[in-house]
């Protein structure tokens, strides 16, 4: 079957190890099930693990792609959650949980083999191209503002970094929940585009705002940190689920995060169940996801080019 995977690991250069060609059909143990995959996205994972974070040389070659979309083999259209293991399910009793293409293969092919547990029904309302969007990136959103966050409608949050998948994604659900949705961008069009996802308003990164946040959507890292901590209200909450820019940033603002008794809360993608009320609200309250850019899998390099460039806005779409 046609796939795009890793074949080599490169720290620098992590474009020059991934390559589109033939792969075996996956292995279906007991308790798993083959799914033809119709759209699966891209994420920021798929790079790492070409620069080897969570993949290691004697796992490859190794089938990239955590998230997909398509039909089981009952023919239900479907929606995988990508955390293999996360409740023992389909795996050894002393098995660690891992994202698919750590340990088993991704979803950019024609077909994956995931353990029965982790296959949902993908609602009616949703193609195979916004389903697919949903299982890291936007779930990883979810948790964050809903989960740990704790925000309320009506609530204050500052969505650092517009334009990346997490960032995207907590703006449109934010906005759809009834919170006041602001954030920041070095970029003046994705500064624009975020209003109209349903910011009340977006900035230069570092900008002041208006006012003092409930909480804070942290994806960027070191070079946001101080201006994240900086923006809460005593007792506010900053979320952080990643670090593009880095994660050792110049200032740590401890005298800050004790004195105003700020929150600082990790979070990691999320639970099955979440998924599963992620896609529910996605359904009835009409949110889609926002996709970038939607390109047949021969073509997944460059959406590999366009993400490591950072240039785009949304989920990169990959189609079978």
């Amino acid at each position: 079957m046609f796939a795009a995977y890793a074949a080599r690991i490169d720290r620098d250069n992590p474009l020059t190890g991934l390559e589109l060609g033939e792969r075996p059909e996956p292995d279906v143990p007991l308790g798993w099930t083959t799914v033809d995959v119709k759209a699966a996205s891209l994420n920021h994972h798929d790079l790492w693990s070409l620069r080897g974070v969570g993949l290691d040389e004697e796992s490859l070659p190794m089938i990239l792609g955590c998230d997909a979309a398509g039909v089981d083999a009952d023919g239900n259209e479907v929606v995988l959650y990508s955390v293999i293991g996360a409740t023992g399910h389909g795996v050894g009793p002393r098995e660690r949980p891992s994202i698919l293409t750590e340990k088993y293969q991704g979803t950019f092919a024609e077909r994956v083999a995931v353990p029965q547990w982790n296959v949902l029904p993908k609602p009616k309302e949703l193609s195979f191209e916004e389903a697919a969007c949903l299982p890291t990136a936007w779930l990883t959103a979810y948790r964050m503002l809903f989960t740990n966050a704790e925000v309320r409608p009506g609530d204050s949050v500052l969505v650092q970094g517009a334009g990346g998948g997490v960032a995207t994604a907590a703006i449109v659900l934010g906005a759809a929940a009834g919170l006041r949705v602001f954030a920041t961008s070095r970029d003046e069009a994705k500064r624009g585009r975020a209003e109209e996802l349903g910011a009340e308003a977006a900035f230069e990164s570092g900008a002041r705002l208006p006012h003092r946040m409930d909480a804070v959507i942290e994806t960027v890292g070191a070079a946001t940190w101080s201006h994240s901590v900086k923006s809460l209200k005593p007792g506010g909450r900053l979320v952080i689920s990643g670090a593009t820019s880095g994660p050792n940033p110049p200032a740590t603002e401890l005298n800050r995060i004790f004195f105003l008794e700020l929150k600082v809360v990790g979070s990691t993608m999320g639970s099955k169940e979440e998924l599963a009320g992620l896609l529910n609200f996605c359904a009835a309250k009409g949110v889609r996801p926002v996709i970038d850019s939607t390109l047949p899998l021969d073509r997944a390099r460059e959406g590999f080019e366009k993400m490591a460039a950072g240039d785009l806005f949304g989920k990169i779409v990959l189609t079978v």
